[in-house]
């Protein structure tokens, strides 16, 4: 499990380096500190911090790459902030070792909300007609350069940030610069400081390399390319849409981390505190998946029905991330009915803007909302069903897989394979042969995988697999108008338990 946040966190990294020159650790230490045990002891964050610098060497320097082929940098009147980070960035990796856990995280979190609040109220940082060309770097630039420079090259090696956002702030507000010239002029700087704060903390401590290296991989190659995209997405729209981007990212994943980092302290009942737990490792997830999609929305040239398909594999991954998160079954049966109370409103309203069309195409007016209303409370009733009275988390589990997987493979295979119409008069006059074997096979293995790793025997997974399949693949044949969101996890669970318990 701790392999996916490392993904999730070096994405959000990535993605925050390419839209606002942000370093790496402003979203990668909350995650690895809060949500992967392995970083919780005594040293953890500030080997998260080295492996967030390592992320930042080659995800700056891509996105910096990208911004001077649109001459969006400007060292010029920059250099003297480069030379005053760079020296004291040293000073501040060793300040980070002696300091040690709690000083770091806590500071790393607080930044991550605060930043993004700063973004949602001024989403463009620059002053009205800045033109970077036109600053004179005289005393006055000089003295501030020095300043902010000493202050953040000490910050870049204490709390591993490569100072991204601090030299926004000072680019965009102190020297006069324009959004995207401060990001590019920053992502340069930051590729040669996170290199050098690096190398410090790696040779301070050498069981970041030699024990993380496997962590160190992931986050790089990761991070590295969600930079490159995100900072081809940031140069082709206005400076506004990126600050409101960034802001709402930074806002939602830092009080989502201060909840998941703090709720311990707070005086709640066990209940609540599962609550906020659960909601808080909802959030992030569905945060790096809306972004993932986005984004392949975005550059991919995606067709309808695959983008149709990738919403529904959020939908049902959402329902996965509330079983696996929770430990009682209560708690993702309420989160399941509050998500759905909230979201089909918004979905209502959304539906009357041009883009929720061209975002979601619908095949019908309030298709999305209605099969989100559908799936939610079916999750919510099986949940209840299966695992709170029956006491099998596996069976809801096993059955949202097929349904999902399925579905998903049935839909693509049968438009783009299907030549033959099942034809039978209780049929869904639009599935195909081919489509309803993809669904057979794929909804046999999600049965019979899941189950093994639930730790049933092979024969038992087998007597659970092979009608869950052939029941789960005739139920979304035969039904109709989108009800098999219902028909199809119902049925299958049904079987599954069946199969478990007898």
């Amino acid at each position: 499990m701790e392999y996916f946040w490392y993904i999730v966190a070096a994405l959000g990294a990535g993605i925050g380096t390419g839209l606002a020159g942000l370093s790496a650790a402003t979203v990668m230490v909350p995650i690895l500190i809060v949500l992967c045990p392995s970083f919780g002891g005594e040293y953890g964050a500030y080997q998260a911090t080295a492996i967030a610098l390592a992320s930042d060497i080659l995800g700056s320097a891509v996105t910096s790459s990208v911004y001077a082929k649109n001459k969006k940098i400007d060292l010029k009147h920059g250099w003297v902030m480069m030379a005053c980070i760079v020296a004291l960035s040293t000073v501040g990796s060793y300040a980070a070792y002696v300091a040690g856990n709690v000083v770091l995280g806590g500071f790393t979190l607080i930044l991550t909300f605060c930043i993004g609040i700063r973004f949602l109220v001024k989403p463009d940082t620059s002053k009205s007609g800045a033109d970077s060309s036109n600053v004179h770097l005289g005393w006055r630039e000089i003295l501030i350069s020095l300043f902010f420079g000493l202050t953040i090259g000490f910050g870049t090696g204490f709390v591993g940030t490569g100072g991204g956002m601090m030299m926004l702030v000072v680019f965009t507000a102190f020297l006069g610069y324009d959004l995207k010239t401060a990001v590019g002029t920053s992502t340069f700087i930051m590729t040669f400081t996170a290199l050098i704060g690096f190398i410090s903390h790696s040779l301070i401590h050498p069981a970041i390399v030699l024990e993380r290296w496997n962590v160190l991989l992931v986050c790089i190659i990761t991070a590295t390319a969600a930079s490159l995209i995100s900072a081809q997405f940031a140069n082709r729209v206005n400076s506004k849409t990126v600050g409101r981007v960034t802001g709402v990212i930074l806002t939602v994943l830092g009080a989502a981390m201060i909840y998941l980092n703090y709720f311990r302290d707070m005086q709640l009942p066990p209940v609540a505190q599962e609550i906020l737990h659960t909601t808080g490792v909802l959030v992030l997830f569905l945060l790096a998946a809306v972004c993932i999609a986005l984004f392949c929305f975005r550059f991919l040239h995606i067709g309808g029905e695959v983008r149709r398909k990738m919403l529904h594999t959020i939908a049902f991954l959402l329902i996965l991330v509330l079983l696996a998160a929770s430990e009682h079954w209560y708690v993702p049966a309420f989160l399941s009915i509050v998500f759905a109370v909230i979201v089909y409103p918004i979905l209502r309203v959304l539906e009357k803007h041009p883009f929720y069309t061209r975002l979601f195409q619908e095949r019908a007016s309030g298709e999305v909302r209605k099969s989100l209303l559908l799936l939610f409370g079916t999750a919510a009733f099986l949940i209840t069903l299966f695992w709170g009275l029956a006491g099998s988390r596996l069976t809801v589990i096993s059955a949202v897989l097929a349904w999902g997987l399925g579905d998903e493979t049935a839909a693509l295979i049968g438009r783009r394979f299907g030549r033959h119409k099942i034809g039978l008069r209780f049929a869904d006059p639009g599935k195909t042969w081919e489509g309803s074997t993809a669904m057979l096979c794929v909804s046999f293995l999600a049965i019979l995988l899941s189950v093994t790793a639930g730790g049933a025997g092979l024969s038992r997974a087998l007597l659970a697999a092979v009608p869950g399949g052939i029941v789960a693949a005739f139920t979304e044949a035969v039904t109709k108008k989108g009800y098999d969101t219902v028909s199809v996890p119902t049925a299958a669970s049904v079987i599954i338990w069946m199969a478990l318990t007898l």
